[in-house]
C-alpha cells in the first residue's frame, strides 16, 4: 500500500492539532481506549466539555499547559487506499527548525490559514520553507470558516491573495479546501454548510493525490549502508554491499562507478530478500555484488557510470542553523549525507535568506538559531551529491558539531 508523508503548518491557534485530531477521529483511526482517555482529559476543563481532539497530537504536558505545539508530533494511520505519516509542526517562529525537520521528507504540505486573519507573515514563512524544501504538493486549508459565516467570498479572497504570493515562490501544485476542523466540515465528510465548494474533502484528496517522488527519478542512486563479509566456510568469498536504493533502478551486468574513489566496475548480481534478482528499483533494500574485488566501504556511493552525480570537496548549500549556540567562524564540523560522513567547515556565509520575503541579504559570518543561509562548505574529502532540486534524498545533509556530536544544521546542496 502506498505511503503519503505530509506535515501541517500554520499560525498558533489556527487549529492544526484539532484538524489532525478530527482527521483521525472521523476516519475511525483511533482506538476505543484512546478515545476514553481523551474524553476524561477533556472533562478536566468542564463536565460538559466536548472531546478535545487537539490532545491527540499535543502529547507533551507542557504543550497543553501553554496551549501550543512545541515539538514535531508524528502520527500514523491508514485507510483502505493509503498509509499516512503526519508531522504536526509548531507555529511559533522560534521553532522554525522543528518545521524544517518535519517537512524535510514530506510529499505534501498542509498549510492552515485562519479565515478571519487571512494570509499572514507566518503563512508566508511556512510557504517559503515549503518552497525551499521543494515539497511537491501544497494543500491550503482555510480553517475556522464557521467564524466568517462560511463565506465563499472570504475563501475566494484568501485564495487569490495566497496565489499571488505563491507564484513568486515557484509553488505550483496548490489545492484549496475551506474547512472547520472543530466541527469536521470538509475534513473527512463534505460540509453541508458550504455547498458552494464542489471539491473533495481533505481525506479524500489525500487518498487520491499523486505522489511524485524522487524515487521515480531515472538517475539511479545507491549508498552503501553495510559491507557484508560472513567469512564462513560455505561463504568464504562472499562480499555484499547492503543498502536502500534512493532513486532509479539497478540491474545485473550494469556498469557502475564507486564514489568518491571513481573506480569503475560491473554489478555481478543483486540480492533482495535473500533471493537473486535481475533488477531492483527505489525504494527497495538490496545487496549488490561487484565483479571485481574492490575496496568499498560504508558511505560509498554506487552509481551508473553513464549518470554520475556532482563530485567535489567544496559545495554550495542552503542550511537552516539549528543549534541554540550561534555559529562560530572556523567551527569544526562533520557533514553527514546518509551514511557518508566526513570532516567539514563552513568556508563562507554567502547570504542570509529572509524567510518572510524570500529575499537574499548580504551574508556575514554570523548564524543564529533558525537562520536560513546560503553557504560554501569545504569537506576533507570529495563528496558525491545531487542538487536538492533534482534529488531530495541525495541532495540533503546535516552538519554535526565535532566536539559535542550535536546536530547544528540541516541543509540542501545547490
Amino acid at each position: 500500500m502506498e505511503l503519503l508523508r505530509f506535515f501541517t503548518a500554520g499560525n498558533v491557534d489556527d487549529g492544526k492539532s484539532t484538524l489532525i485530531g478530527r482527521l483521525l477521529y472521523d476516519s475511525h483511526s483511533i482506538s476505543t481506549d484512546i478515545i476514553e482517555t481523551l474524553t476524561k482529559q477533556s472533562k478536566i476543563v468542564g463536565a460538559d466539555a466536548a472531546i478535545d481532539l487537539a490532545l491527540l497530537t499535543d502529547g507533551l504536558r507542557a504543550e497543553r499547559e501553554q496551549g501550543i505545539t512545541i515539538d514535531v508530533a508524528y502520527k500514523y494511520f491508514s485507510t483502505t487506499k493509503r498509509k499516512f505519516i503526519i508531522a504536526d509542526t509548531p507555529g511559533h517562529i522560534q521553532y522554525t527548525r522543528n518545521m524544517f525537520t518535519g517537512a524535510s521528507n514530506a510529499d505534501l504540505a498542509i498549510i492552515l490559514i485562519d479565515a478571519r486573519l487571512g494570509v499572514t507573515d507566518q503563512t508566508k514563512r511556512h510557504s517559503i520553507i515549503s518552497a525551499l524544501l521543494r515539497v511537491p504538493q501544497v494543500v491550503v486549508c482555510v480553517n475556522k470558516m464557521d467564524m466568517v459565516d462560511y463565506s465563499e467570498i472570504v475563501f475566494s479572497q484568501i485564495k487569490s491573495t495566497y496565489n499571488e504570493f505563491a507564484n513568486h515562490l515557484g509553488l505550483s501544485n496548490i489545492h484549496y479546501i475551506p474547512t472547520c476542523a472543530i466541527a469536521g466540515d470538509n475534513i473527512v465528510n463534505a460540509s453541508s454548510q458550504m455547498p458552494w465548494y464542489q471539491g473533495l474533502p481533505l481525506l479524500a484528496y489525500l487518498e487520491n493525490v499523486d505522489i511524485d517522488r524522487q524515487e521515480k527519478s531515472i538517475l539511479a542512486r545507491f549508498q552503501v549502508q553495510y559491507v557484508i563479509r560472513p567469512q564462513q566456510l560455505h561463504h568464504h568469498d562472499y562480499r555484499g554491499y547492503a543498502g536502500k536504493i534512493s532513486s532509479g533502478s539497478y540491474y545485473k551486468n550494469q556498469a557502475v562507478t564507486i564514489l568518491p574513489s571513481g573506480i569503475q566496475t560491473t554489478i555481478a548480481s543483486i540480492e533482495m530478500n535473500q533471493q537473486e534478482v535481475e533488477m531492483a528499483q527505489a525504494p527497495q533494500a538490496v545487496v549488490l555484488h561487484m565483479k571485481e574485488d574492490i575496496d568499498i566501504s560504508r558511505g560509498n556511493a554506487i552509481v551508473p557510470s553513464t549518470a554520475l552525480p556532482n563530485i567535489s570537496n567544496e559545495v554550495k548549500a542552503v542550511i537552516c542553523w539549528m543549534d541554540n549556540a550561534p555559529f562560530v567562524d572556523g567551527q569544526k564540523l562533520l557533514l553527514q549525507q546518509g551514511s557518508f560522513l566526513t570532516k567539514a567547515k563552513i568556508k563562507q556565509v554567502i547570504s542570509h535568506i529572509d524567510i518572510h520575503t524570500f529575499q537574499a541579504q548580504e551574508g556575514t559570518h554570523h548564524m543564529n538559531l533558525n537562520d536560513f543561509c546560503k553557504v560554501m562548505i569545504k569537506t576533507a574529502e570529495n563528496i558525491s551529491y545531487d542538487a536538492y532540486l533534482d534529488n531530495r534524498l541525495t541532495g540533503a545533509f546535516i552538519l554535526i558539531n565535532e566536539n559535542t556530536n550535536q546536530t547544528v544544521a540541516a541543509g540542501m546542496f545547490e
